[in-house]
């Protein structure tokens, strides 16, 4: 007895830890765990819910191979935190993460209100683009430069990416650029640079989602490494405030370029972590302004699960 007791102990420690710093996948798992029961038994409390989940979904959904986006998909997330008796929000607040694997890129970290009203509509701008569950690519690295214009909206950025097959046959990489708020999709334009071109692109006006297909003109065998770098246009949204990035799992090298206009200079900028967005900001740190190049950057030499970002505030 005391043994079980002593792994009950670490089984509720590892729990309250993943509810508090994520990501979901993580957090899901450790509380499965914790109540000691099987997939095939979760399904069957699901469905006196009223919601219908396969085996392999849930599977998925611990294994951060694929995350619950849908309505239905939420609605179950919320059942699923009755069921294994934990706080409310407390499964749900983490899914304002973003998938770790490469492919679909995935937009900046949102607020849980924001990821509500705009899974679904990714989730079908994704499913018109035929996006399989994962998009066959690790990141290696990933390099954004993000411009910031006169009128201090986000005006344009780019991203280089590094990345290596683990399947056969992959040729393509599915973009999710974000506006800001009150941006206007209809007005952006994507802009294949290096070892891609463009393909279909789907976008949605009331969440400001823009979702691009880049094209790699060849296929990828398991084991093979890609460069490939894109643009977006955007600055069609009002005066942005920061720029961030949400990795679900641990990942490659990351950095972020944030580049002001000058006539538009920050009093301040901070670059900043959160163990998930709807954590508490921490590691705060002040980033100098280059002088001719009036620009801040940060590098992140192996991502860790959570969110990364640069902030600023205006005269």
């Amino acid at each position: 007895m005391p043994h079980a007791t002593q792994h009950a102990d670490v089984a509720a420690t590892e729990l309250d830890t993943a509810l508090r710093g994520g990501p979901f996948h993580v957090a899901l798992r450790a509380a499965i765990a914790a109540r000691g029961l099987p997939l095939q038994r979760v399904q069957h409390h699901l469905t006196r819910y009223g919601v219908r989940v396969g085996v392999t979904s849930l599977s998925y959904w611990q294994q951060g191979a694929r995350r619950p986006q849908r309505p239905e998909s939420l609605r179950a997330v919320r059942a699923l935190e009755e069921i294994l008796q934990l706080p409310d929000e407390s499964l749900i607040r983490l899914l304002a993460g973003t998938d770790g694997r490469t492919g679909p890129d995935r937009p900046a970290a949102r607020s849980y209100r924001s990821l509500v009203e705009a899974s679904g509509t990714l989730e079908r701008l994704l499913g018109e683009l035929d996006a399989p569950p994962d998009g066959g690519l690790h990141a290696l690295g990933h390099h954004e430069r993000v411009r910031i214009g006169a009128r201090r909206e986000l005006l344009a950025r780019e991203s280089h990416h590094i990345v290596r097959a683990h399947r056969d046959g992959v040729d393509r990489f599915l973009a999710v650029h974000h506006g800001d708020p009150g941006c206007v999709p209809e007005r952006m334009a994507v802009h294949a640079l290096e070892n891609c071109r463009t393909g279909r692109i789907r976008l949605h006006h009331g969440t400001g989602i823009l979702v691009a297909e880049l094209l790699f003109d060849t296929r990828l065998r398991a084991g093979d490494t890609f460069l490939f770098r894109y643009a977006v246009e955007d600055g069609t949204a009002g005066v942005c405030h920061e720029y961030v990035r949400d990795f679900g799992v641990p990942g490659g090298q990351y950095a972020l370029q944030v580049r002001f206009d000058e006539n538009a200079l920050p009093a301040r900028c901070q670059r900043f972590t959160q163990n998930s967005p709807a954590a508490p900001r921490s590691a705060r740190h002040d980033l100098p302004l280059s002088g001719r190049h009036r620009s801040v950057h940060l590098v992140e030499p192996r991502v860790r699960a959570g969110v990364v970002g640069i902030g600023w505030e205006w005269e």
